[in-house]
């Protein structure tokens, strides 16, 4: 039987340019049951491997993953440094020769090498709350998650929404929309506290590794605290192992399974 959280972290792996190595031991208690290792592309072990096969836990793969993708974040940030112009020298005794006896000319002195510009930052991402004229771009992101909705419908909905206080969260990039996270709260019979709720988070493929998904996570934290929630839940289809990988590394526990039922 294939295990999820393994799945989930092969699925990382992956997306690494890594392969994860399983372990073949299928009786619990045995030496080397449950454990991984990753390999780059040619099969070279790269973490948790020895000549026998894996011998790390899931934990510790999943550790060593996060700390790739913190690297890689971390270099995204570096911008190069600014370079110089080599100064440029005037030409010498290009003058008529001086009368006899006269004092010579002082020789024209270098010019001063001109500092180049530096490049400007990288824009940073900002999280807000969506708007009604935000339609037309929700509507796009909708579809990347697999859901036909039109522009006119999703305006109808953030006009609903508006007046329950839960309009979604946007992340913008140089005040284009690259990011949305759906919130919620709902009070439950048999919470003493209203339940906060992710109901969806997609951020456009171009923008991802930066950060943003995390950055919208944390934002919706902050709402429903705010809102007085104790306890957020988030929903996710069966099928995108990535992001229950990525909401693992968040601190996130599978907690239960969904059933739904179309009327």
């Amino acid at each position: 039987m294939s295990d999820p959280r393994l799945d989930a972290l092969a699925e990382t792996a992956r997306n690494r340019g890594l392969k994860l190595v399983r372990s073949r031991v299928r009786t619990p208690g045995k030496r080397r049951f449950g454990k991984a290792g990753l390999a780059d592309s040619s099969g070279k072990p790269i973490f948790g491997m020895d000549a026998t096969g894996p011998t790390a836990a899931p934990d510790a793969v999943e550790d060593y993953l996060r700390t790739l993708e913190a690297k890689d974040w971390g270099a995204s940030l570096d911008a190069p440094e600014p370079s110089r112009k080599k100064a440029k020298r005037e030409a010498a005794n290009d003058s008529a020769p001086e009368p006899a006896r006269a004092p010579a000319a002082p020789a024209p002195k270098a010019a001063k090498p001109k500092a180049a510009k530096p490049k400007p930052p990288p824009p940073k991402p900002k999280i807000r709350e969506a708007k009604t004229s935000d339609a037309g771009r929700l509507a796009e992101l909708i579809g990347e998650l697999g859901h036909e909705m039109d522009e006119k419908q999703v305006r109808k909905n953030l006009n609903a929404l508006k007046k329950t206080g839960e309009l979604p969260l946007v992340a913008t990039l140089d005040k284009k929309i690259v990011g949305m996270c759906a919130v919620s709260r709902r009070i439950m019979i048999n919470r003493p506290a209203p339940l906060g709720r992710i109901t969806s988070l997609i951020v456009t493929k171009d923008a991802q590794g930066h950060g943003i998904g995390r950055m919208l996570v944390e934002a919706a934290e902050t709402w429903m605290r705010a809102e007085g929630c104790q306890l957020v839940e988030v929903t996710s289809n069966d099928r995108l192992a990535e992001a229950h990988a990525f909401y693992r590394h968040l601190g996130y526990d599978r907690t239960s399974i969904r059933f739904a039922k179309t009327l």
